[in-house]
């Protein structure tokens, strides 16, 4: 007989059905399969026992981390199980705070990067990809004091500068940036300098680091109205000129109906944003709630609805742990005591189990067998021959021969 807590899971991954849409569900299915899997052709040895096990996703499964779980600052069990917990259900993270402008320039000319070298060293050392949050935030009260109080040039100045900086510093170990983050919410820069300095920031960014994809990111586009004003900023920016690389979507949903995931909004949302033609993000996913049923069944129906979409390239909590989340229990999927809660019980099935390849039989008569499989890093064992290959979105299938 199950446990109570697997009857928990299977009854919220179930939800979408016994509320009467298992059309829906179906179709979502089936969207996955046309736009997240492709065909490996396997050639060896006719009748050869051949083995396909994913080893990484294409598409980000990442999330916000805390500069403190890389330092000297956090208990030593609980830095311990932090790091198993990411390393076990992730494959890209971005430093929730340790890049921003008011964490590395307290004082003016006083740069400190160290938080945020630690926790690049650890994501290169196991094959996680990065997000820088954020070169600039264009809300006033986040804005450093001391930068504030420049005259108008000085801050023009101290901008470039801050920009040539900071992506050269990181220069290859952050492979996309969120510029000049919250803009449909905050002017002060371009109250400040014109309207022209926002696309001057993009293309500082892109002199500094041409490599890196540069990124739009602001909220209350997926859990309120503001999807005319986004769209609008966005096509401000690329009429411009400005070299827009990523769209970012942040995710702080809340517990009521009103702010709850809706997945038909959702991907309203990202059918309206998918024809400027820029791969999209969720950037910040959280929910705020202590309905575990709920928090589940929404966690699943964002996943879902994102992993089904086209134009989307990841998802990102937004911390996972109630020892270091902005929402404490009512946000983080692993409790105090490391306990996971059944959202990130359901989170793990998706990832790790329904949308995962693990593939065994034989190859015909010619030597050849073809499988299915979820775009992203395999190891391929015919015989006991092993060889790893990445099947990339953009190839859509690949042919190994194992010998």
């Amino acid at each position: 007989m199950k446990s109570t807590m697997a009857l928990f899971i299977s009854a919220a991954l179930a939800a979408c059905s016994t509320a009467g849409c298992s059309g829906q569900a179906d179709s979502i299915q089936q969207e996955i399969r046309k736009h997240r899997m492709g065909t490996l052709t396997i050639r060896t040895r006719p009748g050869a026992t051949v083995k396909v096990t994913q080893i990484q996703h294409e598409f980000w499964f990442g999330t916000a981390i805390s500069s403190r779980m890389f330092g000297g600052r956090a208990d030593p069990e609980d830095k311990k199980k932090y790091l198993e917990v990411l390393k076990a259900n992730f494959n890209s993270a971005a430093p929730a705070n340790a890049i921003k402008w008011g964490r590395t320039e307290k004082k003016r000319g006083q740069v400190n990067y160290q938080d945020a070298d630690r926790m690049l060293k650890w994501c290169s050392e196991n094959g996680f990809r990065t997000r820088g949050q954020c070169v600039f935030w264009a809300k006033e009260k986040a804005v450093p004091s001391w930068v504030r109080k420049l005259d108008d040039k000085a801050l023009r100045k101290a901008l470039e500068s801050r920009v040539t900086d900071l992506l050269s510093h990181f220069r290859g170990q952050i492979s996309e940036y969120d510029v000049n983050n919250e803009m449909i919410h905050g002017e002060y820069f371009a109250k400040r300098l014109g309207e022209g300095i926002r696309k001057d920031m993009f293309l500082w960014c892109r002199a500094a680091d041409p490599k890196a994809v540069l990124c739009v990111n602001d909220f209350e586009v997926l859990t309120g109205d503001k999807l005319d004003e986004y769209e609008k900023n966005i096509e401000a920016l690329l009429k411009a000129g400005a070299p827009v690389g990523g769209i970012g979507l942040q995710g702080h949903f809340q517990g009521w109906q009103r702010e709850s995931v809706d997945p038909k909004k959702v991907k309203r949302v990202l059918d309206r944003l998918a024809r400027f033609g820029l791969p999209i993000k969720i950037t910040e996913f959280d929910t705020y709630t202590d309905d575990e049923k709920a928090r589940t069944k929404q966690l699943v129906d964002l996943y879902r609805t994102c992993f089904a979409h086209p134009a989307v390239d990841g998802i990102s909590m937004w911390g996972f742990w109630e020892g270091d989340h902005w929402r404490k229990a009512k946000g983080a999927l692993w409790k105090k005591d490391w306990t996971p809660t059944p959202a990130a019980k359901a989170y793990h099935d998706l990832v790790y189990r329904q949308w995962w390849t693990k593939w065994e039989g034989k190859a015909n008569a010619e030597g050849v067998c073809q499988v299915r499989v979820f775009f992203g890093r395999h190891l391929i064992t015919a015989d006991g021959t092993q060889t790893t290959i990445q099947l990339s979105k953009e190839e859509r299938s690949k042919t190994v021969t194992i010998d």
